[in-house]
Order: C-alpha cells, then structure tokens, then sequence
C-alpha cells in the first residue's frame, strides 16, 4: 500500500523543486526588470526637471538681487519723490517681484524657499526701520541715503544671505 503513494510522491516531488525554482527564478528576474524602469524613468524625470529646478533657483537668485537694499532703491527711487512715496513704491515692489516668483517654490527646498520669504520680509523690516528713523516729511533722497546706511552695517544684507544658501542647494544638485 506505501508503494503507490511512494512512487507517486518519488514522480511529483522532483517536478514540484523544478516549479519551486523556476518561480522564485522568475520572481527575482521580473523584480530586477522593475527595478531597472524604476531607475529608467528617474533619470528620465531628473533630465526633464533638472532645468526647472536651475530655473528656479536662477529666477530666485535675480528677485534676492533686485530687492537687495543698493539696486531695489536705485531702480525705484525717481527726483522729486517723498520719502513717504518712495517708501510705499519699495515696499510695493518686493512684494510684487516675489508674487512674479511664487510658483518657483515648487522646485527649491522648503528651506530655500523660506530663505527667499525671510530675506523679503527683512527687507522690508530694513525700508520700514529706515522710513521711521527719517520721518515722513524728508526727500526720498534722505530716505535712500538711511536705507543705504542701515544696509551698511549689516554684516550680509538679507539677500546675500539667501544667495548663499540657493547657492549651496545648486552644488549639491551635482
């Protein structure tokens, strides 16, 4: 009586390892084949968003420089202005040239991108504690000369500091 269930197990066993090892063969190979268009389509995805994310941090990296306190007061003071004007049309445009910029925080680190809002918001800390030490009966010249020389004794303006870590994200992104 063992005989039958003998022969049947000695003809079914070896059958049994050649399945076992042909699946897990198997199994090993489809897993490798996905990981490898797993790793295909992340450099495919890198080579696409690398230029945006450059992108990015170049258009970031150009409103830092043009609200820094030297070329934001250049670029928007005019003869004949108030001190009072003047103040309202810098503030103005640091925020009208991070609203162009918004959507870049897509591609920066939340870090970066909280560098660029706290070298915003310090530059207009800077134009603000400028215009109360002036007053608002003076020229917008007086006012362009105490943006100038509270900027000075700063060790690093807000935006140089900001450059600086933009900067430092680019070089890692090699």
């Amino acid at each position: 009586m063992n005989e039958p269930w003998t022969l049947v197990l000695v003809a079914v066993l070896p059958s049994l390892l050649v399945f076992l090892t042909a699946f897990y063969t198997l199994k090993q190979f489809f897993a490798a084949q996905a990981t490898e268009r797993q790793t295909e389509l992340r450099k495919d995805d890198h080579k696409q968003v690398l230029p945006l994310r450059l992108q990015a941090y170049e258009r970031l990296t150009l409103y830092l420089e043009r609200i820094a306190p030297g070329p934001l007061v250049l670029r928007v003071h005019k003869t004949n202005m108030s001190a009072r004007t003047l103040h309202g049309e810098l503030i103005a445009t640091v925020r009208e040239e991070l609203d162009h910029n918004v959507t870049q925080q897509v591609y920066v680190s939340d870090k970066a991108w909280a560098r660029v809002k706290q070298a915003k918001e310090e530059t207009i800390r800077l134009v603000n504690l400028s215009f109360e030490q002036v007053g608002e009966g003076v020229s917008a010249t007086e006012l362009s000369r105490k943006i100038f020389e509270n900027a000075g004794k700063l060790s690093a303006t807000p935006s140089q500091e900001a450059i600086l870590l933009l900067k430092d994200e680019v070089r890692r992104l090699f």
